[in-house]
């Protein structure tokens, strides 16, 4: 054996089998891999619109204290959370994006011996904090690439801890009604918790929403995470929260590094939520590019994946990965999801029309070549 072997058999089991997260690719490296210089990234589902105006003064402001550090709490930022959602500020948890929610919540509530349930098709951090901890993953068949709630409650057992829903789904952009996430909740042992990821909260039109928070004055075991880094254009700052019972926070924080936020990160999601014309701006440019893109998936005979996010999965009805390498030559960056068992679609995130139509043209041409 020799010497990286053994270091790697050091590491706990579930960890040697991971396989890394693999994030759409950057920009930067698409220039250095192919010298292209006109781009377009639609692959990360990150804000067109960019930063707010607020979100950039409030940084600027807060750029004098860079040497102190942040507020191991976050106290104004839950302030304002607490007020926005209506839960008190010791039931709210600040993460390094919603992502690191969900390690947190494996890391407290997960052992080798208990397993958790998610849908086939949903978020891949889900089996990836799973199997870090080494709990045992429990997939659920997809229905209509959405979560099947009512299959999902039949594989719960005496071993189940946890319970993964996406909210809308990434990558497939489904949405579950706030009547069947009711019924599921009713239905659930209260010794399993359920984290309802809702990442992309805010896109979801108003009368579609599900009263997620209402429901954990009921229900003990639910943790609802959303984040700032999608439709309040904080992607490249980190910032994500849950909200969930007194008890569950209290857990959290207790895992939770107590600087995990930096200081620009927290000031600038205390602006984010303020600038309510950035947000709307932002809604809007999503609901024009997503009609934008079905109506161009209609008129080239393609089908796709109906999405409340902002997103959309389209099927190409072959491999999608000779078609991402195209578009990619062409300057646009999409996303492949061969890794959700999707291998014939690519997921697009929603631009500007301008990033759209660039992305409609070069598909087109590629398709018309095929």
């Amino acid at each position: 054996m020799n010497k990286s072997n053994s270091i790697f058999d050091l590491a706990v089991q579930g960890v040697q089998q991971l396989i890394p997260y693999a994030p759409g690719k950057p920009i930067g490296e698409l220039e250095r891999e192919l010298g292209v210089q006109e781009i377009v990234k639609l692959a990360s589902n990150e804000n067109p619109l960019g930063t707010g105006s607020k979100v950039l003064s409030a940084i600027q402001n807060a750029l004098a204290d860079l040497a102190r550090y942040p507020d191991g709490n976050g106290y104004a930022l839950k302030q304002v959370l607490s007020r926005k959602s209506g839960v008190s500020s010791n039931q709210i948890t600040l993460g390094n994006g919603s992502n690191e929610i969900l390690e947190l919540v494996a890391r407290t509530f997960l052992t080798p011996e208990l397993e958790v349930i998610f849908s086939q098709h949903a978020f891949a951090v889900y089996p990836l904090v799973t199997q870090a901890v080494g709990a045992t993953a429990r997939v659920v068949p997809a229905l209509n690439y959405g979560h099947d709630l009512n299959a999902m409650l039949a594989m719960v057992n005496e071993n189940t801890r946890l319970v993964f829903i996406a909210n809308p789904n990434n990558p497939t952009g489904t949405l579950l009604t706030s009547a069947a996430l009711a019924s599921f909740l009713d239905s659930l042992p209260e010794t399993v918790i359920c984290v309802l990821d809702e990442a992309y909260f805010e896109f979801v039109k108003e009368q579609d929403r599900a009263h997620s928070v209402c429901w954990l004055a009921k229900h003990p075991n639910l943790i609802v995470t959303r984040t700032f880094s999608k439709a309040y254009g904080l992607a490249g700052l980190r910032v994500g929260y849950s909200l969930s019972s007194i008890e569950i926070a209290d857990l959290l924080n207790r895992v939770r590094q107590p600087f995990n936020n930096n200081m620009l990160a927290l000031v600038a999601a205390e602006a984010a939520l303020s600038d309510k014309d950035f947000l709307a701006a932002t809604i809007n440019t999503n609901n024009q590019g997503m009609q934008q893109l079905t109506d161009t998936f209609l008129e080239l005979g393609l089908q796709w994946i109906p999405s409340a996010g902002n997103f959309v999965s389209v099927d190409l009805k072959q491999p999608a990965m000779p078609i991402y390498e195209a578009l990619l030559s062409k300057g646009v960056i999409v996303r492949p999801i061969a890794n959700y068992e999707m291998p014939e679609f690519l997921r697009i995130s929603i631009g500007t029309e301008k990033e759209n139509l660039f992305f409609i043209n070069a598909l087109r041409e590629i398709l018309t070549n095929v």
